[in-house]
Order: structure tokens, then C-alpha cells, then sequence
């Protein structure tokens, strides 16, 4: 029978070589994504416009308990497929502005501008850019942009809304005892020139004039009556034009 030894056991001290490359590597992984995390930005709201898009369009919903298999109607909600609409239009409108503005309308830089919210996009002419004082034919210079605008519009399915607005200052001569049938006859003539030049449908575009009620600047200063002294061309997402039977198809 063999004695005991008081040697303690062979023991490896210290983990294996390899764990120091593996958390050397975690360690590189972990900072990258937090490298990544700083520079990006989260806007919540187009967060929460996606999440929701991928939900209808999947069929989540805990509202109503169904017995069938959870299903979408498209592998894209409509919603979402507004918004490509939305930012198609919105560019290819920038786009055709913008290379106006620099070749031929740089005196009316300042009076013309593009802007896109949630739910509509505004063309804004500003100031005496398409009208003269107290008069509401369109004038000659930008009547080619008005084509282009337009030319983009036919492209959706929105509804147009051509709207005009005038400063708080009377009119004292002209055709126009006030400045809400100005506003009118302004918005009137917009329309009337870009459904004339591209192939818009008539019953998508609709007509208004607000006068001086609906300043967007306080009418003491120049600069303010400026702006107030606008024409809004408007592309809201409401739903497209339904056309009613005629009277003929009704009766079959």
C-alpha cells in the first residue's frame, strides 16, 4: 500500500489563453455599438409611424380577439406607402424649385419656399413673386414654374388646395373692392393656369381666399406684409377622388 503524498495536485492558475482574446474582442464589439449609438439620432415619431406600418401589416392587434391566424392585407401598410409618396414629391418638388431659384428666378429667392409636415406639403409664393399690386394675372416669369409644379403634382393622387392671402392694407383701386376677392381671384387664376398646362385632375384641386385673415407675420413691418401677401399651393393626403356613376350606369 502506497503512502500519501502532502503535494497538492497539478492546477492550471488563471483562465485559459484564449478567454483574453474573446473578451478583448467583446470589449472592441461593446464600444463599436456605443460608438454607433452616439452619432445616430432616434426621431420617436417616425419611429412609432414604422412600427405602426409593420403592425397593420402583419395583422398584430390585441383590440378584437379573432380565431383565424393573424394576416396583413400588404407586406407594406398604406400608410407607409404614402410617406415614399410624401418624400418622392417633396424632392422631386426641392429639386425643380431649387434649379429654378438659381438660373432664373433668383430675384425670388427669399419669397418662395417649400415646406412638409406630417400630413401636407405647402408650396409658398411670397410677396408681388406672381402677382402684381392689386392685380391677379399670374405674371409671365413665373408662369414656367407653376408648369413644373404642377407637372410634379399629376404624378399623386392628393387633394390640391390653391390658396390666397393678402396683407391687412385696403384696396383702394382696381377691380377688387376688397382683399378677400383678391385672395379669391388670385387662387382662382393659379389654378385655372396649372390645370390648363399639365394633366391634374380637375376635381383633386380646390379653390379659397382668406384675405388678410390668415396672416403668417405681424402686418406693421414691410417685411411681414411681404409674406402675408402670399399664394399656398397645398398637397394634403386625403383619399383619392371617387367619381360618381353617371346617371345612365346608375339604371343598368
Amino acid at each position: 500500500m502506497g503512502m500519501l503524498s502532502d503535494d497538492p495536485p497539478n492546477v492550471d492558475k488563471g483562465a485559459p489563453t484564449w478567454v483574453v482574446t474573446f473578451g478583448d474582442l467583446m470589449s472592441l464589439l461593446l464600444c463599436f455599438f456605443v460608438l454607433l449609438l452616439s452619432f445616430s439620432e432616434m426621431d420617436r415619431q417616425k419611429y412609432k409611424q414604422v412600427a405602426g406600418s409593420m403592425e397593420k401589416a402583419f395583422g398584430v392587434q390585441r383590440k378584437v380577439r379573432v380565431m383565424e391566424i393573424p394576416k396583413g392585407m400588404k407586406i407594406i401598410a398604406r400608410d407607409f406607402d404614402q410617406e415614399i409618396i410624401e418624400t418622392r414629391i417633396r424632392d422631386d418638388l426641392g429639386r425643380e424649385i431649387d434649379e429654378m431659384i438659381s438660373s432664373e428666378l433668383s430675384e425670388y429667392k427669399d419669397q418662395i419656399s417649400l415646406e412638409s409636415s406630417e400630413n401636407e406639403i405647402v408650396i409658398r409664393l411670397m410677396g408681388e413673386s406672381t402677382f402684381d399690386s392689386g392685380k391677379d394675372d399670374v405674371r409671365e416669369k413665373l408662369k414656367p414654374l407653376l408648369v413644373k409644379v404642377a407637372r410634379v403634382l399629376e404624378k399623386d393622387h392628393g387633394h390640391i388646395v390653391i390658396a390666397g392671402h393678402t396683407d391687412n392694407v385696403p384696396v383702394h383701386s382696381g377691380p377688387f373692392k376688397s382683399n378677400l376677392r383678391l385672395s379669391t381671384a388670385r387662387a382662382a387664376a393659379v389654378a385655372e393656369y396649372m390645370l390648363a398646362n399639365s394633366q391634374i385632375d380637375p376635381q383633386r384641386v380646390s379653390t379659397m381666399g382668406f384675405g388678410e385673415y390668415r396672416p403668417i407675420e405681424d402686418n406693421t413691418t414691410a417685411r411681414g406684409r411681404e409674406k402675408n401677401r402670399r399664394v399656398e399651393i397645398v398637397l394634403s393626403n386625403l383619399p383619392p377622388v371617387v367619381r360618381p356613376q353617371t346617371l345612365n350606369s346608375s339604371r343598368q
